[in-house]
C-alpha cells in the first residue's frame, strides 16, 4: 500500500505562484509513475500533469502547459506542481496519484486506472 498526502494548496490571487507537494510512504516510490489531478466545484475530475518513474518524462494537459511544471525527488519520495500565473479557473482541489503505467496512459485515462490517490490540497485562485 502507498499512502500519499498532498501539502501546499491555499489562497493567492490570479498571476501568482504557487507549489504543491505530495509525499509518498509504504512502497517503492520510483516504481510508479505519478499524476496530478484536479476537480473544480461543480465539475469533474481532470488530468493535469503526469511525470514517469524516472522523471525523465512529462506529459501536461493543455490548460496548463507552460504554466505548471511537474517534477519528483525518488530520494524524498516526493513529486511536485510548480504552478506559474495561476488564474481563476485553476481553482479547485488537487490530488496526487501512483501508478504502474507510462505518463501517456496516465493522461489518456484521466485518473480512472490510478493505484493510490491522496486526499487532496485546496487552491483558490482569487481574481
Amino acid at each position: 500500500q502507498v499512502q500519499l498526502v498532498e501539502s501546499g494548496g491555499g489562497l493567492v490571487q490570479a498571476g501568482d505562484s504557487l507549489s504543491l507537494s505530495c509525499a509518498a510512504s509504504g512502497g517503492t516510490f520510483s516504481s510508479y509513475a505519478m499524476g496530478w489531478f484536479r476537480q473544480a466545484p461543480g465539475k469533474g475530475r481532470e488530468f493535469v500533469a503526469a511525470i514517469s518513474r524516472s522523471g525523465g518524462i512529462t506529459k501536461y494537459a493543455d490548460s496548463v502547459k507552460g504554466r505548471f511544471t511537474i517534477s519528483r525527488d525518488n530520494t524524498k519520495n516526493t513529486i511536485y506542481l510548480r504552478m506559474n500565473s495561476l488564474k481563476p479557473e485553476d481553482t479547485a482541489v488537487y490530488y496526487c496519484a501512483a501508478a504502474r503505467l507510462t505518463t501517456a496512459q496516465i493522461m489518456d485515462n484521466n485518473g480512472g486506472r490510478m493505484d493510490y490517490w491522496g486526499t487532496g490540497t485546496l487552491v483558490t485562485v482569487s481574481s
